[in-house]
This record gives structure tokens, C-alpha cells and sequence, in this order.
């Protein structure tokens, strides 16, 4: 779509902004408008939407080059509820997601490593890891690395055991162990092809070939639609949705543990190392043991994010609110721990995956029944 463009500054010190004819703007509700949208003054080759309502209300080039985007603010809000929405049906496939994984990981002897195995592989990475999947860009301008972008030396094989060791997003070194004596062999047959990249694929004809995001994403999406039923057949899952899972899982663990005033099965979560550090979310009574800064600490710490950014994207919101109902009702939300407890169970689910996934169908048939009610 043609856009409003921006000069350079006037004798005031202000741009001037130009529409999609090349005339100036002058009116001042206009002007008003995209002053609102603060476009750093560094931005080169800026575009402005001409529509205010528009979800993309402008781009630009950083000081690096790098294109940056501004949204609508009602549109990245629907953005994220959309997201938030999903994780249900994410909890839902998610079994469906490894049984087909694992399946894929039993390669036919004297096979090449092919792309579905390579696939697999990265899946199972995604979600025991929680690792980004990582762009081209990122780790061209920044140096920094996710699992498609990994290099060889980024990894290393001893046995059954894989290490990863690398720049993640915003420069945190990331140090990662993986126990799996299938993935383990996949990376290690990786290793022996040529080319720096880490995740590659042999074709039939013997050439090798990268694997991108959006190759991760069409196999997860291929894997979520295999026997799903009519109702979750059209949901689309990126590899995002992993770390937006699990960090929800951990904090929803962890506010339970919280809630919970016997010391013995905190003390035994502890050793078996479900709750790090929980004892931080233990307060001396039990009307203040809930921290809402404790949870993202221990989230942001297990994603590689900070607290903001996990508040923000990777924690569903009304894990969130969980804290203020305690303050209400604290009489309710034991109530509702034992409800979840008591939860019908699923394959290739931990418990806390069926805690969350419990809490989130409770929570949708509470909201439609307040609807209809």
C-alpha cells in the first residue's frame, strides 16, 4: 500500500511528512497522529500508513539497517489475545504433536538423514529445551543464534547426551543439556554433512539443504492437523507456542506450590527439581504467599527472557490474575487446585501440562457460561 513518507527536519526542528501524492501535510490532527507513533529520528526509508486505523502503522530502517515495525495498539492487543486463545488447543494437540514426533525419530536403517527426521528432531528440541527457533537476520546482524540458525560448533555429542552451547536473543549465552540418546544421534549424523549449519537434510538425489523457521512451522502444523478433531483441525501453531506453554505451565506450577502450605510436598517438589528455587514464592503467612515477582523470575529465568517480556508474551494472562483472586478467595483457589488434581488424564502430558490444561477449559466454560447465563 502506498504510504506517507518522511523528510528531514524543518527550520523548527521537526520532520515534515509527506502523502502519497508528495504533498505536505499540514493537517494537524494528521501530523498529531504520527508524532503518536514516536518513530525513532535515526529511521531511515520510514513508510506511515495512511489509514490510522490500519494494523501496520508504520516501518523503518534502524541505524543497522534492520527494518522495524510499528503496530496498532488495538491490534497488537487482539494479537495477543489470539495467541493467549490458542494454548488450549495447543495443550490439546500437544499430545497428538509427540506421539507423531517420536514416531518420526525411527528412521529406516541405511536411510540419509532425511528432512522429516531432521524435523522431528528440532520439534523434540522446541519442546524439552524451550528454545528459540531463531532467524537468518538475527544471527547475521546480531550474532545472536536460535535452533535453525545453530552452527556445528554450537553443539556437541558425547554418548547420548547433546550440549548446546550459544548467543541466544539479546546476547544471553545459552547452555543447554539434553538426555536423549535418539536426538543425540540425529545431531551427531548432522555434524558429518558438509556446510556450517547445524540442522540439515540430505534429499534423495544426496544434495543438503538448511532447515528454516517456516519449515519448522509447516511440520508443526503438519503434525497438530494429523487425526486432530473437526473442531481443532483449523488451529495454527507456531514454534512460539512452545515457550508460551511451558512458560505458562511453570507459572501456573509455581503459583500452586505457592498456595500450598505443606511444607513436605514443597520441600519433596524441590528435591526433585519441579520447582526451582520455590521457596522464593514462600512468604511466613499465608495470605502473602503468593509473589507475583518471584513467578517471573523463575519464568524469565527459564526461558532466557526478562520478567517484562515474559509477563507480556509467554504467560497466559489469567495465570497472571491468579494472585489477586487469592487475595479474594483464597478458599476458591484451593477448591480449584483440587478440581484440577482430580482432572481427567492424558498421554504425553506431565502434570503440571494437565493442571494448565484443566485451568484453561475450566476457565472458557466459566467465560461461556457467564455469556449465556
Amino acid at each position: 500500500m502506498p504510504g506517507f513518507s518522511r523528510g528531514a527536519f524543518t527550520k523548527t526542528k521537526r520532520f515534515n511528512y509527506r502523502d502519497t501524492q508528495g504533498k505536505a501535510i499540514t493537517d494537524p490532527d494528521e501530523i498529531q497522529r504520527i508524532n503518536k507513533l514516536a518513530i525513532p529520528p535515526a529511521y531511515t526509508d520510514v513508510w506511515i500508513c495512511p489509514v490510522p486505523n490500519g494494523h501496520l502503522q508504520a516501518t523503518g530502517r534502524d541505524a543497522r539497517g534492520r527494518k522495524q515495525y510499528r503496530y496498532h495498539p488495538d491490534w497488537q492487543v487482539q494479537r495477543n489475545d489470539n495467541k493467549f486463545d490458542r494454548l488450549e488447543a495447543f495443550g490439546r494437540a500437544l499430545p497428538r504433536i509427540r506421539a507423531q514426533v517420536s514416531r518420526d525419530l525411527k528412521p529406516a536403517r541405511g536411510q540419509p538423514v532425511g528432512r522429516q527426521l531432521v524435523l522431528a528432531t528440532m520439534v523434540r528440541l522446541l519442546d524439552t529445551t524451550f528454545v528459540r527457533v531463531g532467524n537468518d537476520e538475527y544471527a547475521r546482524e546480531n550474532g545472536s543464534y536460535g535452533l535453525t540458525t545453530l552452527r556445528n560448533p554450537h553443539a556437541g555429542v558425547r554418548g547420548k547426551t547433546l550440549r548446546l552451547h550459544f548467543r541466544g536473543k539479546s546476547g544471553v549465552m545459552q547452555d543447554l543439556k539434553v538426555d536423549d540418546p535418539k536426538v543425540a544421534a540425529v545431531v551427531r549424523r548432522c555434524q558429518q554433512l558438509p556446510g556450517q549449519l547445524l540442522f540439515q537434510y540430505e534429499d534423495e538425489e544426496g544434495g543438503v539443504h538448511g532447515i528454516g523457521s517456516s519449515d519448522v512451522n509447516e511440520y508443526l502444523a503438519e503434525l497438530a492437523s494429523r487425526g486432530a478433531p473437526a473442531a481443532g483441525a483449523d488451529a495454527h501453531f507456531t514454534a512460539k507456542d512452545f515457550r508460551t506453554w511451558h512458560g505458562t505451565a511453570q507459572a501456573l506450577e509455581l503459583t500452586r506450590l505457592a498456595c500450598n502450605t505443606d511444607a513436605a510436598e514443597l520441600a519433596a517438589a524441590e528435591t526433585t527439581g519441579s520447582a526451582p528455587s520455590a521457596s522464593k514464592l514462600l512468604k511466613k503467612s499465608k495470605s502473602s504467599s503468593y509473589s507475583v515477582k518471584a513467578v517471573l523470575a523463575e519464568v524469565s529465568s527459564l526461558l532466557g527472557n526478562t520478567p517484562a517480556v515474559c509477563r507480556k508474551s509467554y504467560i497466559h494472562p489469567a495465570v497472571m490474575a491468579l494472585g489477586n483472586e487469592l487475595a479474594e478467595d483464597a478458599g476458591a483457589i484451593g477448591a480449584m487446585w483440587d478440581k484440577l488434581e482430580g482432572g481427567k488424564k492424558t498421554r504425553r502430558l506431565y502434570a503440571a501440562e494437565h493442571r494448565l490444561l484443566g485451568f484453561l477449559q475450566n476457565r472458557r466454560r466459566r467465560a461461556k457460561k457467564s455469556r449465556t447465563g
